[in-house]
């Protein structure tokens, strides 16, 4: 790909391309909604991601174009112009990454050419945007020499999404996209920034990426709205315990508590928060001790959680997961990322791939109408520069 890129960039911008890096997409095998609200999650990256190619200019000139986006053409803009602009698409995200590392690093004083292309479906709840982001924040870095590590990068893309997108999104797809370790998960404690990476041995199973086909956008869902219910339900309990976040509460004391949030429906959002946080930590201690079975029964209660108490999957997702659970040869399944559509993930035994694409097929086009897609991934590096082949 990367070679087909380059005869691209120097069609397109009449110039060589100077550096070039990959940056993943990412699933998260458990731990749904828990990350902006102080608790663990348990992501992987993937080997699907965004490539990206970048030469400095002379002037303040900066132009962008993604192969993935050929409608918009190449997005133009100037250095000291890189407010938010609805108009710009995916090139918010670029640039939001570039308006904060201008702030902060002088070294960024020149325009550039970038060419960009991902292979995660738009839209899937693979983590296109902050894949980007983390992408668009390693060029600049190469490209400029700019003295920044892998934390602060991830802490701004969260920053994009949060400040200067709108979508107040935690930080755990920034993370794992920086921080991301072939063939490794990492469970990440989100209130302290601590993390373990774990072999995501998984014997004779394997991870299917069951996406629903059905776009979605992160800043048109509710997801603000759950982000806002969990924090009223926080402040309620916050009368009476000595708490920061959810992610502190065990399950034990969340329901000898949890009468002090006045909405019934704000009670359910924080008990799927409580919950799903200790279901996190039994996976990795289930995965740790390669107990696959208990793995796949944590899937199927972070789905039904998701359902009943947050609410955030929909006929599309629930078709896929729910059929799965019953295929033979599936230890669990379940949604991943944000919801409302997107992708959900099974574990199954590498002899049932078939099987289950198949059944799941059959049951989603007669419920919705059209087929979904799978994929079968391996575990990858965080964001990385590549060699640019001439």
């Amino acid at each position: 790909m990367l070679q087909r890129l380059t005869a691209q960039f120097k069609t397109l911008f009449n110039t060589q391309p100077d550096v070039s890096a990959f940056a993943p997409g990412r699933i998260n095998l458990i731990g749904e909604h828990t990350d902006y609200n102080g608790g663990y999650v348990f992501p992987a990256a993937i080997e699907l991601g965004t490539y990206g190619l970048v030469s400095k200019r002379d002037d303040q000139h900066i132009r962008m174009y993604s192969n993935n986006f050929e409608q918009q053409g190449v997005l133009e803009m100037e250095l000291d112009a890189l407010d938010y602009d609805a108009q710009h698409d995916w090139g918010n995200y670029p640039k939001g990454m570039v308006y904060y590392l201008k702030q902060q690093f002088p070294e960024l004083d020149h325009g550039f050419d970038m060419l960009i292309e991902g292979n995660i479906p738009n839209g899937a709840s693979l983590s296109s945007s902050a894949s980007i982001e983390l992408l668009t924040g390693w060029l600049m870095k190469s490209l400029f020499e700019l003295d920044i590590d892998r934390l602060s990068l991830i802490k701004m893309g969260q920053r994009v999404e949060n400040q200067y997108i709108g979508v107040n999104t935690g930080i755990m797809d920034q993370f794992i996209i920086g921080m991301g370790k072939q063939d490794h998960a990492i469970l990440l404690d989100t209130a302290s920034l601590n993390y373990h990476y774990v072999p995501t041995e998984f014997g004779d199973y394997v991870i299917s990426i069951m996406n629903t086909n059905k776009r979605r956008s992160l800043t048109e869902s509710k997801y603000n709205e759950r982000r806002a219910q969990c924090e009223v339900a926080l402040e309620d309990l916050q009368q009476q315990l000595n708490i920061q976040s959810l992610g502190e509460l065990s399950v034990a004391l969340f329901e000898q508590n949890e009468q002090l949030i006045q909405s019934e429906v704000n009670q359910r959002r924080a008990r799927h928060a409580v919950s799903e946080n200790e279901r996190t930590k039994r996976a990795y201690e289930a995965l740790k001790a390669h107990d696959f079975d208990t793995f796949g029964e944590l899937l199927n209660a972070s789905h039904q959680s998701l359902k009943e108490d947050y609410e955030v999957t929909g006929i599309e997702l629930d078709t896929l997961a729910e059929t799965a659970q019953q295929v033979p040869g599936v230890l669990g399944a379940r949604m991943t990322g944000a919801g409302f559509a997107g992708c959900a993930i099974a574990l199954v035994h590498k002899d049932h791939t078939a099987q289950l694409e198949k059944e799941v097929t059959e049951a989603y086009q007669n419920k919705i109408g059209y087929s979904p897609s799978f994929y079968h991934v391996t575990i990858s590096d965080g964001v990385k520069s590549l060699d640019i082949e001439q």
